[in-house]
């Protein structure tokens, strides 16, 4: 809002914010404005978080994630829609619509995805599917078919985090700079399981490089990785530098994707 305000006014999007922080209403409200604001497309994104700040914030702990999701989405989705709800459910209560406002940029509604469950329920209640740390192979072979079943973007967008290699960076701990506590969460070691990658090994870092889950490289070597991506059923890929923003400062990172972005732009990407 504050770029638009000065007059760079852009598509944007969340990615994944968290449930607990706000009521399906706020949320609307705040997806709608920036829409208004930007008059261009908004995609607002959705997701629990770790069961540890679900449960700092709210009533009661999420006893089923992907229901607390479900819901969210489908109420967030009917007031965006200019529909009034009336709802009374597991996880929030709700009834009442969106004041009325003129026509405004397209909001499309997203769900974070890591694993089946939660994708069967993106793919049958959300516009957009949104993952992170997710290996193409898994994205594709995985995920893909479950959200196939509903009106979901195939996976909507993925968060990828990338590093340019460069002298001196030593790509195991831009890895963990990267990763930083997620392979210590449950849901997140047991996606990365699923998808082949040990976040127990001896060296996880290097398990992270194997599979594509963080990317190092010449910006042209990234780019044909994030090609990967694409193929396997992204339509959006969130370029992540948090690794170099975390270990060089911000400058780095925004060379980084400075390089990455137009190797991408140079292949036709």
């Amino acid at each position: 809002a504050h770029l638009a305000g000065m007059g760079h006014t852009v598509p944007v999007g969340t990615a994944v914010t968290l449930l607990p922080l706000r009521h399906p209403y706020e949320a609307a409200l705040q997806a709608r404005s920036l829409a208004l604001l930007t008059d261009r497309p908004v995609v607002a994104g959705y997701g629990i978080g770790t069961p540890e700040f679900a449960e700092g914030l709210a009533p009661e702990p999420y006893r089923s994630p992907r229901t607390a999701v479900g819901e969210y989405v489908t109420s967030v989705r009917a007031l965006l829609d200019g529909r009034s709800v009336a709802h009374d459910g597991a996880y929030h209560r709700l009834h009442g619509a969106l004041p009325p406002v003129g026509p405004h940029a397209p909001v499309e509604v997203g769900a974070g995805v890591l694993r089946p469950g939660m994708a069967r329920t993106a793919g049958a209640t959300a516009d957009v599917a949104i993952t992170w740390m997710t290996p193409p192979p898994y994205v594709r072979d995985v995920l893909v078919p479950r959200l196939a079943a509903g009106d979901a973007r195939a996976c909507g967008a993925t968060a990828v985090h990338v590093a340019v290699r460069r002298p001196g960076r030593d790509p195991r701990r831009l890895a963990e700079a990267a990763a930083g506590t997620h392979l210590r969460v449950p849901h997140y070691a047991d996606m990365l399981r699923r998808a082949g990658v040990d976040p127990d090994a001896a060296d996880p870092a290097a398990e992270l490089l194997r599979a594509d889950v963080v990317v190092t490289g010449t910006p042209g070597e990234i780019a044909a990785t994030l090609a990967r991506y694409r193929s396997a059923g992204v339509d959006e890929i969130l370029l992540n530098p948090t690794a170099t923003l975390l270990t060089e400062g911000v400058h780095a990172a925004v060379d980084d994707l400075e390089e990455i972005l137009a190797a991408v732009g140079a292949g036709g990407g």
